[in-house]
């Protein structure tokens, strides 16, 4: 009767342990994944702050420091309330821990009066139950053996029970340290959140004030705006022509060869798609299953122009048409190719280097480099370095300009980059 409820009290205690337990593991889960998101945003401030500081040094960069500004203003916003989300997430663990000690301890509470109980009923009939005697007054040998068998369980039983108090006070005392632990990090959270809002309250003031003094000489900074449009449709007509240049000479160099190639379509011949050769057909459904996922062709940058058609942030007179992203970069940045391919352009238009990668039917251009690393023809893989970012005279900054197409179609490269 003891044993079968002992059994069934136990049953209960450990299912409340494992729901418990199974509770604090997703949720120990949620908050590592919350840790790997603000990781990531952490960088992100970082790489921005040492390009924001490279633009606070330079008068001539406001717009590219109102646009840095702007990006960083964004980044430590979604920092802040990724923070909010690891603190709640927090809370709700050490919660979860407080229930499952608590039940822990009632567990442990139940096991030492079951274990006082037993040694004192063992220790009030221990004249009664002499083993010596007890086996020995045994009617046969069968009899003996399961007499015997009886203290060895019995024995074992006390030894379980020992075993069960001294793991249960040890969890207790590794929940209790991780209570504290939470405690301590919750504690360094709060703390960072309250520097991420100061920080983050200069930031909108010098942004608010660098947006004054820029709407003082609007006219002089949409004429350079437009003029630098007027430069970059020249660039434009360069990538294009190229491009187009590529398909074509592709597109005859597989019907001279009598090839099978088709377009993505199935079509043999085609002015605005490419022909591709089944190498160059799986290569680009490699590159299409990576949309979301490709690199960023700077390890270190801040997108302050986005693609399409839109009125400037700043400068609300001028419309932005833009056929890529532009990326700020610190001086001397690295540009690497974000997948893998061949080179087809290396072009040198108006003083700045242009780097054409194919991928299959997908090209990827390289605009403004200072120096170039490649030459045309050359097979190039994911991250290999290709050159560096040129310096913007007017402005003292860097940027790189950077696009993606698809045949003659822009695409925005946003949407395929690792978010």
């Amino acid at each position: 009767m003891h044993i079968s409820r002992y059994i069934k009290i136990f049953s209960i205690f450990f299912a409340i342990v494992a729901l418990l337990a199974a509770v604090d593991v997703s949720a120990q889960k949620k908050s590592e994944q919350l840790k790997r998101n603000k990781q990531k945003l952490e960088n992100e401030i970082n790489d921005t702050q040492a390009i924001l500081n490279q633009t606070r040094k330079n008068k001539n960069a406001s717009l590219q420091q109102l646009s840095v500004l702007r990006k960083q203003i964004n980044n430590r916003e979604q920092f802040i309330l990724a923070l909010n989300g690891e603190i709640s997430s927090l809370e709700e663990e050490m919660e979860l821990n407080v229930k499952l000690s608590k039940s822990l301890d009632r567990k442990l509470e139940y096991m030492k009066a079951d274990y006082s109980t037993l040694v004192y009923n063992a220790y009030k009939n221990r004249r009664q139950t002499n083993k010596l005697l007890f086996l020995l007054s045994s009617d046969n040998f069968g009899q003996l053996f399961r007499r015997l068998k009886f203290y060895t369980i019995f024995a074992d039983n006390v030894k379980a029970q020992v075993e069960q108090i001294e793991a249960t006070q040890k969890e207790i005392h590794e929940k209790e340290v991780q209570i504290q632990m939470i405690k301590d990090e919750k504690v360094t959270l709060l703390e960072g959140h309250e520097r991420q809002l100061s920080a983050l309250e200069k930031e909108k003031k010098e942004k608010d004030q660098l947006t004054n003094n820029l709407k003082k000489k609007e006219k002089q900074l949409a004429a350079e705006i437009k003029k630098k449009q007027q430069e970059q449709k020249k660039l434009d007509n360069a990538i294009k022509k190229a491009i187009e240049a590529e398909i074509k000479a592709a597109n005859s160099k597989n019907k001279k060869n009598n090839s099978t190639a088709t377009t993505s379509k199935g079509k043999t011949e085609s002015s605005s798609e490419m022909v591709m050769t089944k190498e160059e057909k799986a290569l680009s459904s490699n590159f299409a299953s990576n949309q979301g996922k490709l690199p960023w062709p700077v390890a270190k940058c801040a997108k302050i122009r986005d693609f399409g058609t839109y009125p400037h942030p700043d400068v609300p007179s001028v419309t932005m048409q833009n056929n890529g992203i532009d990326l700020a970069t610190e001086a001397g940045a690295t540009v690497r190719s974000v997948f893998q391919g061949e080179v087809t352009s290396v072009l040198d238009y108006v003083g700045t280097k242009i780097v054409i990668i194919k991928h299959g039917e997908y090209m990827t251009v390289y605009q403004n480099l200072g120096s170039v690393s490649v030459k045309k023809g050359d097979k190039v893989s994911t991250k290999q370095a290709i050159g560096t970012v040129a310096r913007n005279t007017s402005s003292n900054t860097y940027e790189l300009h950077f696009e993606l197409w698809k045949n003659t179609s822009h695409l925005n490269p946003s949407n395929w980059l690792a978010r």
